[in-house]
């Protein structure tokens, strides 16, 4: 029996009972990464996310066909070979590089692989037909060797960011000599000098950005697509020109729930290697277990704006070590076979599914893992009480959370003299009966891995 699960969307501001296209099998995209460097804790939080996502519905029996792809032309990549190379045309080499660090992070994040994972540059064909298909229909046109698509065919363009096509207008800025007909159109395919990346027949290029997404949801995922997930970030411009591109291509509606995570905020700002508070997952790995910022993310909404700090990663550590002792030590095998809910919980008691039931709820409720975390630390007491519910507890927490709850390494952290300076402040500020100050050093001590035991002032 397949649950009624409901996602908050984004097109249409509110959230929705999940009824796919097809009874049973699902096609979910998420857009993946332009790997031009490492993936940064933002990227985390999201894949961290549409892995729950996944995880849920292969765990209601849904048929999940989950494609991500990988952006391996671009400026940015470019840019990156250039810098590094020495050599625009490498960028192959740059996107190949940090495309298997991605990997490898996501995974030691828990995350289990997507059932199809391309990268742009082995679909160039395809990207050149959808193009020339645009360009038939009357929805993009060619201008000096670059294809744009033409916005104002597209009635319902800003719909799903909510904007008003004629504010959107109004605030774009038109270069001198535009070669595009309205400010808002926006590239499929970029001229570039003659010998240089793809022929086609209105000359050489390369795709744009927002072309590749519809072309490899398509080839994958069919024409429809009943999940499409990303960053808020990624809500306009490059979600809102992929659905109107693929509803021109393929027929209304392209997906049925668009769905985002909200932004990782450092120190309130958004993040920015200029303003020095960039921090990368490998950068986070050597300050906390990589299932422990798994937990982070997840008892976080994924629709709130998460403001990332070492204090608050250092208590997140202490919630998932409770986690774990109230699990037990019973082990549970790692794998990435998801658990069908309901032929698991047939062997149980009438009693112990109803509580599961009432735990799970949460999830049913727009991926609510903090809500289910917090019926699981209410109801403690009765969890360790009944091994039956204690085991059970433990399996739908690995298999749809994907937390091994393996107990975590004690730390052992080497006196420095950053460690030492704020020992010493703290002892000053007891003496003096700071507490106030007394408290904020404790933190700080904490975040960097310090017990702090205090005896008589």
């Amino acid at each position: 029996m397949i649950n009624k699960l409901s996602f908050t969307s984004t097109l249409c501001r509110s959230q929705e009972l999940f009824i796919p296209y097809n009874d049973r099998n699902i096609h979910m995209y998420v857009c993946g990464v332009t790997p031009y460097d490492d993936a940064h804790i933002g990227h985390g939080r999201c894949y961290v996310t549409f892995d729950v996502v996944y995880r849920l519905l292969r765990s209601q029996g849904y048929q999940v066909k989950y494609i991500r792809n990988i952006t391996d032309i671009d400026d940015k990549l470019l840019n990156r070979a250039r810098d590094q190379y020495g050599d625009q045309f490498r960028y192959n080499d740059v996107a190949t590089y940090y495309a298997k660090r991605f990997q490898e992070d996501v995974i030691r994040l828990g995350c289990i692989s997507p059932s199809f994972e391309p990268r742009v540059t082995d679909h160039i064909p395809e990207i050149i037909t959808a193009v020339e298909q645009l360009v038939d229909s009357g929805h993009a046109y060619v201008a000096n060797g670059s294809v744009y698509y033409r916005v104002s065919s597209y009635a319902s363009y800003g719909a799903l960011s909510h904007q008003n096509i004629g504010d959107l207008r109004a605030g774009a800025r038109v270069e001198c000599n535009d070669e595009k007909e309205d400010p808002l159109d926006f590239a499929l395919w970029k001229a570039e000098p003659e010998g240089e990346f793809w022929q086609t027949k209105w000359g050489w290029g390369r795709p744009g950005w927002h072309i590749e997404c519809s072309v490899l949801a398509h080839t994958y995922g069919g024409a429809h697509l009943d999940l499409h997930g990303g960053g808020m970030d990624l809500m306009f411009p490059h979600h809102e020109n992929e659905r109107a591109q693929s509803e021109a291509l393929y027929g209304a509606p392209f997906v049925k729930i668009w769905m985002h995570n909200a932004f990782v905020r450092v120190q309130q700002e958004k993040m920015s290697k200029s303003l020095g508070n960039f921090v990368t997952l490998r950068q986070a790995f050597e300050r906390c277990e990589p299932e422990v910022l798994r937990y982070y993310y997840l008892i976080h909404h994924y629709r709130k704006p998460l403001d990332f700090s070492w204090d608050d990663i250092a208590g997140a550590r202490k919630s998932y070590q409770r986690l774990i002792a109230l699990c037990g030590v019973g082990a549970v095998a790692a794998t990435q076979e998801i658990v069908q809910i309901d032929d698991y919980l047939e062997n149980l008691q009438p009693a112990e599914r109803e509580f599961i039931h009432r735990m799970i709820a949460n999830l049913y409720d727009d991926v609510n893992v903090q809500g289910m975390c917090g019926f699981i630390f209410e109801h403690a007491d009765a969890i360790r009480a009944h091994p039956v519910l204690q085991q059970t507890v433990k399996m739908l927490l690995h298999s749809i959370l994907g937390l091994s709850l393996q107990p975590l390494p004690e730390k052992t952290v080497a006196m420095t003299p950053e460690i030492q300076q704020l020992l010493d402040e703290r002892t000053e500020a007891r003496k003096q009966r700071d507490w106030k100050r007394s408290d904020e050093l404790r933190a700080q001590l904490e975040a960097l891995g310090v017990a702090v035991r205090d005896g008589k002032v």
